[in-house]
């Protein structure tokens, strides 16, 4: 019987692993849920994040806090959460910075969110407007050009920092429209639309939300959108193609998404999305967000997973085929 003991042991300790990830879901959430955002607070991450931990706590029937954890575009957040419990109560909500990293050969430490993240779903997707200071004596994107051409001076350009989905779109659009300017990295949008209003620098890529009581007070000027369609934020403000700018084949615009740490039990995973997926369809949540220029657009895990996939490989052709470099 002695013998038998450590075998009998061993078994049951397999048969309790078997079946806890099903019994952890059905407790599944017991305690308050922690949303990691890789952005100082107030910029458009941060806003879709509080935004929507209410009616997700509702769904899920716990409350959820969200945590900025800012620093490297992101990168201390993604971190922590990898690093994270897969419990289900460390999630993050990232936007497509997250697929631009990867393409950087020369960005130190690499991060894949393919092999070190779990895809929850997708949430929502919104444009970025070019926005301008109220100093800067443009009021159309061909007169920024003209600029920043004649300046004795180069324009600066404030980003949400090195690798974040504001400077990769500036990049874009001034490969598209020939725009010469000095990146200037902050710790994210937050912080730099504070530089741009204090006229500390010229240029901004910011989120439709974010800009538009800053132009509609005239503190700021918007000079064209990356949506294919007019704003309904900014409805007097062109297109790029309106504007004449001509692009590369990248997503210019934000999108959300919520990751999970990777070894995530399914059952667990599967509930936040389709806790998600209810929240993302309700009529209140869809108008708070429209209200921000915002789309509700979920996907579940394995769409998410196939974006990512897409964007990682889209963003790190047009990185190599530019000559880009993360500094």
């Amino acid at each position: 019987m002695r013998r038998l003991l450590p075998v009998l042991l061993a078994l049951a300790a397999l048969g309790a692993t078997a079946i806890s990830p099903v019994q952890a879901a059905d407790d599944y959430p017991n305690r308050p849920i922690r949303l990691a955002v890789g952005f100082a607070p107030g910029g458009a991450t941060d806003v879709v994040a509080r935004l929507l931990t209410g009616a997700l706590g509702q769904e899920l029937g716990q409350p959820i806090f969200v945590e900025n954890i800012s620093g490297a575009s992101g990168l201390l957040a993604w971190r922590n959460i990898a690093a994270a419990a897969p419990d289900g109560y460390s999630l993050l909500m990232a936007e497509n910075a997250i697929a631009i990293r990867p393409g950087f050969k020369d960005m130190t430490p690499t991060f894949d969110p393919l092999t070190q993240l779990e895809p929850v779903a997708a949430v929502a997707h919104s444009p970025l407007a070019l926005v301008v200071a109220e100093k800067v004596p443009a009021n159309t994107v061909a007169e920024l050009i003209a600029l920043s051409r004649k300046t004795e001076k180069k324009l600066d350009y404030a980003s949400a920092g090195n690798g974040s989905v504001a400077q990769l779109v500036w990049e874009v659009v001034k490969d598209g429209a020939k725009i010469d300017a000095v990146d200037v990295p902050y710790r994210g949008g937050g912080p730099a639309m504070a530089a741009i209003i204090s006229n500390q620098v010229d240029i901004v890529m910011a989120s439709t939300q974010v800009a538009q009581p800053q132009v509609e007070s005239g503190r700021l000027k918007a000079l064209a959108v990356t949506s294919k369609t007019r704003s309904p934020a900014l409805p007097k403000v062109p297109t790029l193609a309106e504007a004449g700018v001509k692009h590369a084949d990248v997503d210019l615009q934000f999108w959300f998404a919520v990751f999970a740490p990777k070894g995530i039990p399914e059952p667990i995973r599967a509930k936040i999305e389709k806790a998600i997926e209810r929240t993302m369809a309700s009529p209140a949540v869809k108008e708070k967000l429209a209200g921000l220029d915002i789309t509700a657009d979920f996907g579940n895990g394995a769409v998410l997973e196939k974006q990512l996939a897409n964007e990682i490989k889209n963003w790190k052709t047009f990185i190599e085929d530019k000559g880009l470099k993360s500094q």
